[in-house]
């Protein structure tokens, strides 16, 4: 029973109803109030806008009218999203697991007891924090056709470079590998460095005195108990493969139009933000954009199944 500010307990005594505990919680809300109001009004609530305009035909300058799924079956027949797709998996698919692999050896090479090993993760982890519009137009000139760095140094020992960007053939690979100049020794490497410092010494004693060798040490001691980090690394590699767009649209937005030659680098976030900024197709946009979080959804639900077959973590019981 409460009376003002004043409630009965169960025995019947009155007590102040704002004690400490309920005096704490209401700070705890107040201070992060800014957060959660923000939140609602900037992220939340344009996600539940998104949702009811894809089910409309919206161009910024109309208000939307309800056309129901209509974007959605138009997203099954329209070959740009398949073409975007297949970029995209393609982009995912070499740059994922090379990224993550590199990031691996990286890690362990500079884990070694090196001389001037701060200084060497220093230098391996500039790229990732260098602006990516910075680099690429530094990139877009080493890809050059005609006086670009690389085809130099080809033509050095006789090889006639490709066209890189302007060849429908090579823009996906050179993108891969300028992904791979910024993911390798970036924060993957810095989470398996931590994965590595993490693995007791005391195993590998065992395992040395056991007569194992240094591959046998690795493939039985550390990489079974780096699997959770690989595991990590991979879910996040993969999210951030399939939202690619920076680069892309750099690279692509400057001899031709975006996305090209040939829609060779038209990647499914670049897909969407054509519809939705550049032809003004906010709805379709929208779909686009729902169509593709249900994608990473599956996709990482997809990885936490499988995960479960080979992800050891040392809460398990039993041996490595």
């Amino acid at each position: 029973m409460t009376t003002g500010t004043w409630q009965a307990d169960s025995s019947g005594r009155k007590r102040p109803w704002l004690t400490l505990e309920r005096h704490e919680a209401i700070l705890g809300y107040a201070y992060i109030s800014p957060w959660i109001i923000g939140y609602l009004v900037f992220t939340f609530g344009p996600v539940l806008a998104s949702l009811y305009l894809s089910l409309t035909t919206f161009a910024l300058i109309q208000p939307p009218r309800f056309t129901g799924l209509a974007n959605y079956a138009r997203i099954t027949t329209d070959p740009t999203f398949w073409k975007s797709l297949e970029n995209t998996l393609y982009y995912t698919a070499i740059a994922v697991p090379v990224g993550v692999t590199g990031s691996l050896l990286c890690a362990m090479l500079l884990n070694g007891r090196i001389r001037g090993r701060a200084l060497f993760r220093t230098i391996f982890f500039l790229p990732s924090v260098t602006p990516i519009v910075a680099a690429m137009m530094l990139w877009i000139w080493i890809f050059n056709p005609q006086v670009g760095l690389i085809n130099y140094l080809l033509s050095l020992i006789g090889i006639d470079g490709p066209g890189w960007f302007a060849s429908p053939t090579w823009s996906k690979p050179a993108l891969i590998i300028i992904g791979l100049w910024g993911s390798v020794g970036g924060g993957t490497m810095l989470i398996f460095l931590a994965g590595l410092q993490g693995v007791p010494i005391e195993l590998h004693e065992a395992a040395e005195i056991d007569g194992a060798g240094s591959w046998s040490r690795f493939w039985r001691v550390t990489l079974p108990l780096l699997t959770p980090t690989i595991f990590f690394s991979l879910v996040m590699g993969i999210i951030g493969a399939l939202q690619l767009f920076s680069s892309a649209y750099v690279a692509s937005s400057g001899a031709h139009s975006v996305g090209g030659p040939s829609q060779s680098t038209l990647f499914y976030v670049l897909n969407l933000y054509k519809y939705a900024f550049m032809y003004w197709e906010m709805g379709y946009g929208s779909a686009l954009a729902w169509v593709f979080f249900f994608m990473v959804l599956l996709l990482t639900y997809l990885q936490l199944r499988m995960a479960r077959s080979w992800v050891y973590y040392e809460t398990q019981s039993g041996g490595i």
